[in-house]
């Protein structure tokens, strides 16, 4: 699939402070939204001291720009982001590609096909019944409260439009946060279980610790950046696919390892 966005490979030592990040490139018509959300430079606004700092700087030293999320429009981001409930990527590349096939990736379309046959184009993603009625809340919410327009909808502010998304059916802080991030350019941090288990493991939260208490660490010390937070997150991503894994971890081959509390990285 194709990359929503292109981030230069030649730019200076690769910090916190200092890299550049392009912006997302949709090939859809309506890519250019209207909203205005906060956003300032790495490098212009003071951010106090934090580990969460070095942990940006360290993973993307150690594995570069990670180009995600995968999709060619902003709604195709939004049917991912539905799609990925408790399930892999490769699931929902091959749903994905059966929407992309019987041309469906477009709001319209989900408002007009029927459930039934809606929920069998998802079947490789899982729970495909009920992503189906997911979907399909969520695009008569489009319809009914922002005229079927993305860019209105993403023109609402960040508070409004999480609320608004957590109140449809089968949408939790995760697919919210997601959908906020990577379609709207909300400078919104998602929360995934990659997220708590490499915070977990480091002693910077415990297994009962809220959502949203989690999404704070991260909001509170960093820039309010959607670039950086889109970075910062696919690279937790992939060092807990890689890496930091529930059995048998690599911590050791880990670039987050310095970082690792002496008594968890003896008992790895």
């Amino acid at each position: 699939m194709a990359a929503t966005r292109t981030i230069s490979q030649n730019a200076p030592p690769l910090t916190l402070q200092n890299i550049v990040l392009s912006p997302p490139v949709f090939s859809d018509s309506s890519n250019a939204s209207s909203q205005s959300v906060p956003s300032e430079s790495y490098g212009r606004e003071f951010v106090p001291p934090s580990p969460l700092r070095s942990y940006f700087d360290a993973l993307r030293a150690a594995h570069g720009p990670q180009h995600w999320w995968p999709g060619r429009t902003r709604f195709e981001i939004i049917v991912g982001a539905i799609l990925t409930q408790n399930t892999s990527w490769t699931n929902v590349e091959r749903a994905v590609r059966n929407l992309r096939a019987a041309r469906m990736l477009s709001p319209q379309a989900i408002r007009r096909v029927r459930s039934v046959r809606l929920a069998q184009f998802l079947r490789p993603s899982g729970y495909f019944r009920q992503k189906a009625k997911t979907l399909k809340s969520f695009v008569n919410f489009l319809y009914a409260s922002h005229a079927g327009s993305l860019s209105r909808l993403f023109a609402t502010r960040t508070d409004i439009l999480r609320a608004q998304l957590l109140a449809l059916r089968g949408i939790g802080p995760e697919t919210a946060d997601s959908i906020l991030l990577y379609a709207g350019k909300y400078p919104v941090f998602v929360v995934d279980a990659y997220t708590r288990r490499i915070l977990e493991r480091h002693g910077h939260a415990h297994a009962k610790l809220a959502y949203d208490k989690i999404r704070t660490m991260f909001e509170s010390v960093l820039p309010a950046d959607h670039q950086l937070f889109n970075e910062f997150h696919a690279l937790i991503v992939h060092v807990g696919k890689s890496f930091c894994r529930p059995n048998n971890p690599r911590c050791s081959e880990c670039s987050l390892s310095r970082f690792l509390p002496q008594s968890t990285l003896s008992a790895t």
